[in-house]
């Protein structure tokens, strides 16, 4: 039986998801009934072990792989019902994404490359839009630097606005400090939590780091594709 989904407080509800991927011999049962609701402006660090199912849980969510069975529901919108040109069309206006190795367009420089989703929206001042997404992340000095001209933390900085450019109400990160040294992961960690408070956004993140779970308002740990911790 359905459960309610409240759209005034969840942003994210999720019921008895199954996945399982790869075939004959080699099929594995990733997600097994996942059970999850995270509360809108409110942030949440996935944990677990390598090959718990904590990063295909994060892409479920975002709309970049499907499941088998069960409910997505992201800000009143049941996902698993859209086709795919509307849960595209829904993630670009909704879901905003920054994963661990950036995913820079390397022939274009860091404004060119935070306008990219606005202006597939269609949005007529992409590139103003941009440009103020870019010196929030304290990068308005570096706005036609090319990827391979900055450094890893100005990488993933440029990624974080372009997330956050076409104003979503979710936003995922995949190990977001993963590829940085320490001192820089901690101060991309602090940016990226200092814009979700400030923008209200509804923050999931997955995570090897215990700081930077710790930082979240809640922590779900994940295991062989279960939440070990339903009150999580």
């Amino acid at each position: 039986m359905k459960q309610d989904v409240n759209q005034t407080t969840s942003a994210i509800f999720l019921e008895n998801l199954q996945l399982t991927l790869g075939e004959d011999a080699s099929r594995v049962h990733v997600l097994k009934g996942i059970d999850l609701e995270i509360q809108k402006g409110t942030s949440a660090g996935i944990v677990g072990p390598s090959g718990s199912g904590k990063s295909t849980l994060l892409m479920v969510i975002a709309g970049l792989e499907r499941v088998d069975d069960g409910r997505i529901v992201i800000n009143g919108t049941d996902i698993t019902r859209l086709n795919e040109d509307k849960l595209a069309a829904f993630r670009g206006k909704h879901v905003g994404i920054v994963f661990q190795s950036f995913h820079l367009i390397p022939n274009m420089t860091a404004i060119e490359n935070v306008a990219v989703p606005l202006e597939l929206s269609g949005d007529p001042n992409a590139m103003q839009k941009a440009e103020a997404e870019l010196k929030a992340v304290g990068l308005g000095h570096r706005l036609n630097h090319y990827p391979g001209q900055l450094s890893g933390g100005e990488q993933q900085r440029v990624a974080l606005a372009r997330a956050l450019a076409p104003e979503p109400t979710v936003l995922i990160a995949d190990e977001p400090t993963g590829n940085l040294d320490g001192e820089t992961g901690v101060q991309v960690a602090n940016l990226l939590f200092e814009r979700q408070r400030d923008k209200g956004l509804t923050l999931v993140l997955v995570t090897h780091d215990v700081g930077l779970a710790k930082q979240c308002d809640r922590t779900i740990p994940v295991r062989s594709g279960v939440i070990e911790d339903k009150n999580a």
